[in-house]
């Protein structure tokens, strides 16, 4: 062995040589490479963060909104004057952008595809707001109900991203931006922890306190199941349980009250079939012998806009096809002999309609034929109140506004009627001295949030859904969420500083290794007897001597280095 020690140390010097020359021009490559893509890579990944986030909200958006599809829908009749499903493409192009996204989010090849996502969520969103901009209140009223439950959700996530966060701070060296992210997780991880002292519920009560159920009104019958304003689709309704029916009421050409929401025919009926030369015209100006001889049923068969038709029996299907437009008088008669109130909103006729100055007297008039008592029908209608008031005192005066109590009680009001985003737990403490009814209620949690609020009556486009729902789907003391909300808290610290901790120990037990040792352990790929000798001469000889150094073993060379060792070393070792 003493006549190769020149060879050995020769051996051992070329190899560091090799390693720390090749490698420290790539490293050198590599940083000014690195410096110049890492502000446009941080760039382009903060906005991928902000897509992800917004479509997030977007998504819950549209998750809490099935409230009123029904209605945005009609929005877009009344703009395009087609009836269309346009949920169903908004749907498909959120889910296929959240997926894209999220699959971005594990991705380096985002450049094009954040901004693509990005432009279409700000166009979205600012396209829903110019159309529905009274719709975001959805948000925060199911904030209300899901609120706890997505405060456990974030926490858990938040708790989870604890290891990326420690891993990045604890492993490496300190720099600013791993700071400002150890900072920024702190911040984000205290809000959350005291995010609970935000939230409110209605559905935060004692179960003792709770108001008896609300009543429901069928909203236009039960548009689900029939067509709208149609006796089948009342008839339905109160199958259902309903204690009230609601409609809309247009006046005909001879002053006949009868059922009609749109302004015109075309959508709930077959006029383009008979009069269609006339299916832009006003509702009101066709008469009445010409209502009656269209078909209010064949619509619903064909466009299906609840996809409630396939489960109908064949007789049901020959019911709907069959329906006609409906008068208000026979709803008065129905309404009559299944004992339940009625209310309804009037919509005055154009000006040139005959009837535009007797609207009121017309309506008026058939409701005191129909024999019902007049304490059964709420009216709504704000014009001319006080003659109808002196004529037909008995009526249920209602106003579709929230008003000052003082101008409701001159006014001889005695029951609101109001959009739910209007019956949040201030305006129900308000409206304690008059009847509250709250539209339009179609999805279980909106009820229970409403029931929980002591809301006593809703409208509802689904009884048959709501009809399933005999309890709130949630109610909790204050003093349980207090003690799930500290509970939550205690256990995401301990996680966290357990994850810190463990990183921290593992960081330093990597520390305690020879880097020599870790280099030459990554640098093969498959172990050999020669790699392993090389291993051992240059950590012994290490040792002994003070030739080369760990800053040059930072980096290696996977070309230069094996092809070292798979050549020269093992013609060394035959010496």
């Amino acid at each position: 062995m003493v006549k190769h020690q020149p060879l050995q140390v020769y051996e051992r010097q070329l190899c560091l040589s090799c390693l720390t020359g090749i490698y420290g021009c790539r490293w050198k490559r590599y940083q000014r490479s690195h410096d110049d893509t890492t502000i446009w890579e941080s760039t382009w990944f903060f906005l991928l963060c902000c897509s992800f986030f917004l479509l997030l909200v977007w998504s819950y958006f549209w998750w809490e909104a099935q409230n009123d599809y029904n209605e945005f829908n009609w929005l877009l009749y009344n703009r395009s004057g087609e009836w269309s499903d346009g949920i169903l493409p908004i749907l498909i192009s959120t889910v296929v952008c959240f997926t894209y996204t999220a699959f971005l989010m594990v991705s380096v090849l985002y450049t094009i595809g954040v901004l693509a996502v990005f432009i279409a969520t700000i166009t979205g969103v600012v396209s829903i707001d110019n159309l529905w901009r009274n719709e975001w209140d959805i948000v925060l009223i199911s904030l209300q109900f899901t609120g706890p439950f997505l405060h456990i959700v974030a926490l858990a996530a938040v708790t989870a991203l604890g290891w990326l966060v420690a891993g990045l701070v604890v492993r490496g060296e300190r720099s600013r931006f791993q700071m400002g992210l150890l900072l920024l997780y702190l911040l984000v991880l205290l809000a959350l922890y005291l995010a609970p002292l935000t939230i409110t519920s209605p559905c935060l009560m004692d179960r003792s306190s709770l108001q008896p159920r609300p009543t429901v009104t069928g909203r236009r019958g039960s548009p689900m199941l029939a067509p709208e304003n149609t006796l089948m689709s009342f008839n339905k309704a109160l199958q259902h349980g309903v204690s009230a029916l609601e409609a809309d009421v247009a006046i005909s050409l001879e002053g006949v009250p009868f059922l009609m929401r749109d302004r015109t025919l075309k959508r709930t009926t077959d006029v383009g079939r008979l009069f269609p030369e006339r299916q832009a015209d006003d509702a009101s100006l066709f008469n009445w012998t010409e209502l009656r001889s269209l078909n209010s049923g064949l619509w619903f068969l064909k466009e299906d806009p609840f996809g409630t038709v396939s489960s109908m029996t064949t007789r049901e299907r020959n019911r709907v096809g069959n329906q006609s437009v409906c008068s208000l008088a026979e709803l008065l008669r129905l309404a009559l002999r299944a004992n339940c109130s009625v209310i309804f909103s009037l919509r005055r006729p154009p000006l040139q309609h005959p009837r535009h100055h007797f609207w009121i007297n017309d309506t008026l008039r058939t409701v005191q034929k129909s024999r019902i008592p007049l304490s059964k029908v709420m009216w709504t209608p704000d014009s001319e109140r006080e003659k109808v008031q002196r004529e037909a005192p008995q009526l249920q005066q209602t106003s579709q506004e929230k008003l000052p109590m003082l101008q409701l009680q001159q006014r001889g009001i005695t029951a609101l009627t109001l959009h739910y985003s209007q019956a949040q737990d201030p305006d129900i403490r308000y409206c304690r001295n008059v009847s509250l009814n709250v539209y339009t209620v179609n999805e279980p949690w909106l009820f229970s949030v409403l029931w929980c609020s002591g809301v006593s009556s809703v409208s509802s486009e689904a009884p048959h859904i709501l009809r399933k729902v005999p309890f709130p789907i949630w109610t909790m003391s204050p003093e349980g969420y207090c003690l799930i909300w500290i509970a939550a808290d205690l256990v995401s610290f301990a996680v966290i500083v357990g994850t810190f901790l463990y990183q921290k120990w593992k960081a330093s037990g990597m520390r305690s290794y020879n880097p020599e040792q870790i280099m030459l352990s990554a640098v093969v790929r498959r172990p050999s007897r020669n790699v392993n000798i090389m291993k051992e001469k240059l950590i012994f000889s290490e040792v002994n001597s003070d030739v080369g150094s760990t800053d040059e073993l930072s980096l290696y060379t996977e070309n230069g280095y094996d092809r070292y060792t798979h050549g020269t070393l093992g013609q060394s070792d035959h010496f």
